[in-house]
């Protein structure tokens, strides 16, 4: 069974993954981090050299390695949801998870981390919470689409939000 996170930069997935595997009793990876190591540099320079359309190409690339890797749970970009091959390989694979927030609290969470500020970019040139916002907006009916269980993470501890996560997989109990 593949556990995959999705959502939005700054619900929580790469904080919520390593916590669900230790669970679960499964590995788990990022799958942004493994794309930057396999590229040898950050999305960040991917998207300025290449573009987003190189960028998706890569991390398609990797995300289907990574699904035909066995069992785990896997961390995915928050924009990996825009390739619908890759929604239906994700259900495929197991139970999708929807981490979500607001989009203020998203704006608070992203400006608090100084690593994801430098390795990602502004996706829009509005950037900040007006992106936020636009991006959700287009984004939430495919995070809809391919989750099997949504669990929004503002304002909750980290253990409340992993035993709603277990209660909601398959043949599984807080």
């Amino acid at each position: 069974m593949i556990v995959t996170l999705i959502g939005y930069r700054g619900t929580g997935k790469t904080s919520v993954a390593p916590r669900l595997a230790e669970r679960l009793g499964l590995p788990w990876i990022d799958a942004d981090p493994e794309l930057e190591r396999r590229a040898g540099r950050s999305i960040r320079d991917i998207f300025a050299t290449d573009g987003e359309p190189e960028f998706r190409r890569l991390e398609r690339a990797v995300l289907v390695d990574l699904l035909s890797q066995g069992p785990r749970v896997l961390a995915v970009g928050g924009g990996a949801v825009l390739n619908p091959d890759t929604r239906r390989d994700f259900r495929a694979a197991g139970p999708v998870v929807w981490l979500q927030a607001d989009a203020e609290t998203l704006a608070a969470r992203i400006a608090a981390d100084a690593t994801s500020r430098g390795r990602r970019p502004n996706l829009t040139a509005a950037g900040g919470l007006d992106e936020i916002r636009t991006l959700l907006a287009a984004r939430e009916p495919l995070y809809r689409e391919t989750a099997t269980l949504t669990v929004d993470t503002a304002g909750k501890p980290m253990d409340d939000i992993i035993a709603e996560i277990l209660a909601g997989l398959p043949g599984r109990r807080a």
